[in-house]
């Protein structure tokens, strides 16, 4: 890394998975600001000198504003994203409600689109390149039977179609952008799951830990040469039936 440290953002970073990936970036010296509703009252995370803690609802545009002039004013760059903040819905199709779909929109997608927005133009200010990786899921390749989430996937299969035309479109300046697409992962949204309903998910029989997927986030941020990707950690659901 550059004598500098590098800045990444992280949304819904307060606990679960978001912690995890924060966690990961400060092992290895970046700066670090961690955005979530509660991200202050966080249980895992405490403000350093190589972290900021900021909350807000990242589905809004005046909250992505507020943590991108954080990220500049404290630490000076902006230099990569990960847009983890989501929420995962599961019902039958015809009982989703506007407001479900609303909220999935909001936090999913436009939780992605302003914070990124903000942080590639300011990559385009710096000249020295970033990289964006946003966190999908496996099941938006790869339904399974009794896991009714077609709306979610709506959002995490346009998260999925949006990183490729992105990667493409900025590649000539060096802007990368890459997904994490996991399966199940052992985190408090699966509390009230059964192992053994978990473990199905997966032709391995292997829930993820959270620490699986930061592995996979940091690793396609200091990847300079992939862009483009979706990267699977699912004990390999998205290969088919099993």
């Amino acid at each position: 890394m550059r004598n500098n440290p590098k800045t990444v953002i992280v949304t819904g970073a307060s606990q679960g998975i978001g912690a995890a990936i924060v966690q990961a970036f400060l092992a290895r010296g970046y700066n670090v600001v961690g955005t979530a509703r509660n991200a202050t009252k966080s249980q895992e995370l405490s403000p350093s000198d190589h972290l900021a803690l900021i909350d807000g609802d990242i589905g809004q545009f005046n909250t992505a504003q507020k943590v991108a002039e954080l990220a500049i004013n404290k630490f000076g760059s902006i230099d990569a994203v990960v847009a983890n903040a989501g929420i995962f819905v599961v019902k039958p199709f015809t009982d989703y409600t506007t407001d479900d779909f609303h909220a999935l929109i909001s936090t999913n997608l436009a939780g992605f689109i302003h914070i990124t927005q903000l942080a590639v133009k300011q990559m385009q200010a710096q000249k020295t390149g970033g990289s964006v990786v946003a966190i999908t899921a496996a099941l938006a390749d790869n339904p399974i039977a009794g896991v009714t989430a077609s709306l979610s996937m709506i959002t995490k299969g346009g998260l999925e179609t949006v990183t490729r035309h992105l990667a493409m479109e900025y590649a000539k300046q060096h802007i990368r952008f890459n997904a994490v697409a996991p399966g199940a992962v052992d985190t408090p949204l699966h509390a009230n799951d059964s192992k053994e309903s978990l473990t199905a998910q997966s032709p391995m029989a292997t829930i993820s830990t959270v620490e699986d997927i930061a592995s996979a986030v940091v690793y396609l941020t200091e990847a300079h040469q992939i862009t483009g990707e979706v990267l699977h950690v699912d004990g390999g659901a998205h290969l088919g039936k099993w």
